[in-house]
């Protein structure tokens, strides 16, 4: 969460260089990408109508969309789709149909949000680096290598942490979205006529003369709100009105005059349709520009990797993916990490797709299809949290989102025309990680079940125990145990085996919730069990870093003080065996397993110290 001591001209910097570095680079091809496939006639009502879309896509789904409506369904000061999930999911809690049927869509849009992590880094620094086929045509065998080289050093770096480059994202930024709107007013003044694009008479009219041709252009039209979410994303990290205030007084200005001045010179060059945005920069400020844009793409595809990291920590905490290693790359705040697997994978993903693709053009039609999925699910998502959370009336319901559902949809269908030329790979890698996703959160399902149809009651288990009660050792043993109230396997064996009982026994859950913060007022409830025992649950939510010493620590004082040198905690290490014709299909059990089984041990999840964690294995049927 944004800290309450920065200013808002601070915080306006920062948002300048995280949030928008995705929607500020798209400059480098959306307009070319309308023209490009040669069906959209250069003609001057066509470019003032083509113009008209894009200023009136950036008005409703940014500006009256994002930033007047989607942005006020904040869950605790946070957004993201993750929060907006949660919030929903909360929304229709009393509707067990609905609220699952809300969990699968919203999941589904968490696994394109990850496709769209691999595909932005590939499609910005490709367009960015392309740049230098304007310079010099003897440049361009080598666009691809140089954008490997770019994108590998960016994912190796991401082990140092943000810290200390972040400090430069807000100024590039800012240098960035001036020089792009000074590009724009320098062809604007020699065609003014171009600012005319403004009356949506002109976007109405280039749909209904090439309604065929209008609904095709749309999905090239689109790309310039793809990275809008993130407006919603980041909102946790620095505040409604500086992220609005951004938007207004710069971005979207910036935005518009660099389009209508793309508009302003394929209408007095037509040539320069093959590359309009290089092409209106002076010959001398071209290098310094492909400099200046490929360090813009950088900073763009370091947000999307960060929020990727971000997403993955807070689907784990949700429940739909196992621990993964979490490395916190900065002593002050505690948002930036760094989580290896996901880092790698991403890189692989990037790789694999600039290799394919091989160009900006070719990414761009694999680009819109899954933002413009995600834009439809965010949409449905907010309806019901507008209509069954904050329980405003349907009519207004239907009014206030079903317009955005009319547009995020034709936007969505156009897209989806290009799934041949490039749209499956984004899909593929989504339905790959939903598949994965679901899988992690039924085999959970089912993994509960079966230790809670298989467990014994704590309390009637321990006044057996003390009827003839086993020898008392000093010191403090914390039990982890998945469901309050049963009794551990760390515990049944630590009797089996060593025949003792700790002088204190601390019965401890871990609870996530669908909220980002629990303060620690309200982290732990206890429970004495008597004979020195206690049932703890610990609170966290989806945002909340784990740390179950500090979070323990807070029982001093309330019957039962623990010394860190004296306490030792149980963990049961399950090792899962898939069985035929129960749960899930055979192929799924079997992911589930080796999931299980490759999962980042616990000790590490709720920074348990290292010298003082005894694992006890069993073995578990699903």
């Amino acid at each position: 969460m944004q800290s309450s001591k920065s200013s808002l001209p601070a915080l306006t910097l920062g948002a300048i260089g995280v949030v928008y570095g995705d929607i500020g680079t798209s400059v480098l091809y959306a307009f070319k990408e309308v023209f490009a496939s040669g069906h959209v006639p250069l003609t001057h009502g066509n470019v003032l109508g083509v113009l008209s879309l894009f200023f009136w896509t950036l008005t409703i789904v940014v500006s009256i969309k994002y930033v007047a409506l989607i942005m006020r369904a904040d869950n605790h000061g946070e957004g993201g789709l993750m929060a907006l999930l949660a919030l929903a999911s909360q929304s229709v809690r009393n509707r067990p149909r609905s609220r699952r049927v809300l969990l699968m869509i919203g999941v589904f849009g968490v696994a394109l949000f990850f496709g769209d992590g691999v595909i932005t880094p590939a499609i910005s620094v490709l367009s960015a680096v392309e740049g230098l086929e304007i310079v010099t045509p003897a440049a361009k065998p080598y666009v691809v290598l140089i954008s490997l080289v770019v994108l590998v050093l960016l994912f190796m770096m991401q082990r140092r942490g943000t810290g200390d480059i972040g400090k430069f994202f807000g100024p590039v930024m800012v240098i960035w979205f001036i020089a792009i709107a000074l590009m724009g007013v320098g062809q604007i003044i020699g065609n003014p006529g171009v600012l005319l694009a403004i009356w949506p008479g002109y976007a109405v009219e280039f749909a209904a003369q090439h309604y065929a041709l209008a609904f095709i252009t749309l999905g090239a039209v689109f790309l310039c709100v793809t990275g809008a979410e993130a407006l919603y994303a980041d909102m946790g990290h620095f505040g409604k009105m500086p992220i609005r205030l951004a938007w207004f007084t710069l971005i979207m200005p910036s935005l518009v005059l660099n389009y209508f001045g793309q508009g302003a010179l394929v209408l007095a060059d037509p040539k320069a349709v093959e590359n309009p945005f290089y092409l209106m920069a002076p010959e001398w400020a071209l290098i310094p520009m492909v400099v200046l844009a490929t360090a813009s793409t950088v900073i763009a595809s370091q947000a999307l990797i960060s929020g990727a990291f971000s997403a993955t920590k807070q689907t784990i905490q949700l429940g739909f993916l196992p621990r993964l290693t979490i490395l916190h790359t900065s002593i002050r705040d505690t948002g930036q990490i760094y989580i290896p697997a996901v880092n790698w994978m991403l890189l692989v993903g990037v790789i694999a797709a600039v290799g394919l693709f091989g160009s900006s053009s070719a990414l761009a039609a694999a680009y819109g299809i899954s933002v413009s999925l995600v834009m439809v699910i965010t949409t449905v998502l907010t309806f019901f949290v507008v209509r069954y959370g904050w329980g405003y009336p349907l009519w207004l319901c239907l009014l206030a989102t079903g317009c955005f559902f009319i547009v995020d949809v034709a936007f969505f269908i156009s897209n989806s025309m290009k799934i041949a030329q490039g749209g499956w790979f984004p899909l593929l890698l989504a339905a790959v990680l939903y598949t994965v996703l679901a899988t992690w959160k039924r085999g959970r399902q089912l993994l509960n079940e079966k230790m809670h149809t298989d467990a014994i009651d704590l309390k009637g288990f321990l006044e057996a125990v003390f009827v003839e009660p086993p020898t008392r050792v000093g010191g403090t043993a914390v039990f982890l145990t998945a469901e309050p109230g049963t009794v551990p396997n760390a515990l049944l064996h630590n009797l089996k085996h060593n025949k003792v009982l700790h002088e204190q026994n601390l019965f401890v859950t871990v609870r996530h919730h669908e909220v980002p913060w629990i303060g620690m007022d309200k982290r732990l409830a206890i429970e004495p069990l008597g004979h020195d025992c206690w049932q703890v649950v610990v609170h966290y939510g989806f945002k909340n870093d784990p740390d179950l010493p500090r979070a323990l620590a807070m029982m001093r004082g309330r019957g039962c003080d623990l010394e860190a040198m004296s306490t030792s905690y149980f963990l049961s290490r399950d090792i899962v065996i898939p069985t035929i014709g129960r749960g899930m299909a055979p192929w799924r059990e079997k992911l589930f397993a080796q999931m299980h089984r490759n999962a980042s041990g616990a000790a590490d999840f709720l920074n348990l110290p290292n010298n003082s964690v005894v694992e006890l294995g069993s073995k578990i049927e699903i």
